[in-house]
């Protein structure tokens, strides 16, 4: 049986081979003196150019930094932070975590945004709330899409400015609903 199964892998690899060989073989000439290459895309076109500040940026003047409102002020010093940055993400309360839990969930949001080239470390610091650092703060608006649509983030903090998933609550609103939740049930059980 066994000298079957080594016979036919034997005669199938002998027609692959012939067919590989037997193959008409295309000769690419030295002289591409006359190949025409208009194939090229924007994004080659445009390789090795200055980048633009941003989406809608572009080349027009720096913004008047003197004339703007402190939030709108924070807002644009975050949009151009081009250096190490870092700061915090407070995960969802009400659920229990252990030690690995808060491990896995670092490690697992560090290797998902290396993946997009975002180069941002995530550490536990309590059962509740992550740091992160990065190294170019340029991504830091990219890291915050990513950290507001995963599930077990409430909260992503830079600075003084903490964002939120459209529609949640302040944090410090959904921990005092949580306390009174918690003394309600253990007033029930003390009845």
């Amino acid at each position: 049986m066994a000298c079957r199964v080594t016979l036919a892998a034997v005669v199938l690899l002998c027609a692959a081979a012939g067919a590989a060989l037997g193959a008409k073989r295309t000769r690419i000439p030295d002289d591409l003196r006359d190949v025409i290459d208009d194939e090229e895309d924007d994004d080659w076109r445009h390789w090795g150019a200055p980048s633009s500040r941003g989406p809608g940026r572009g080349d027009g003047p720096p913004p008047d930094l003197s004339r703007m409102d402190p939030a709108a002020l924070q807002d644009e010093l975050i949009r151009g932070q081009t250096g190490p940055s870092f700061g915090f993400v407070k995960l969802r309360p009400g659920a229990r975590r252990s030690r690995e839990d808060m491990a896995r969930i670092a490690t697992r949001w560090s290797n998902v945004v290396r993946t997009g080239s975002v180069e941002a470390k995530f550490v536990a610091v309590d059962f509740g709330t992550l740091m992160f650092t990065m190294e170019r703060g340029r991504d830091i608006l990219e890291l915050k899409d990513f950290i507001l649509s995963q599930a077990e983030a409430y909260e992503f903090k830079i600075g003084d400015k903490i964002f939120r998933s459209h529609g949640d609550p302040p944090l410090d609103q959904v921990l005092e609903k949580l306390q009174k939740k918690k003394k309600k049930n253990k007033s029930e059980d003390e009845l």
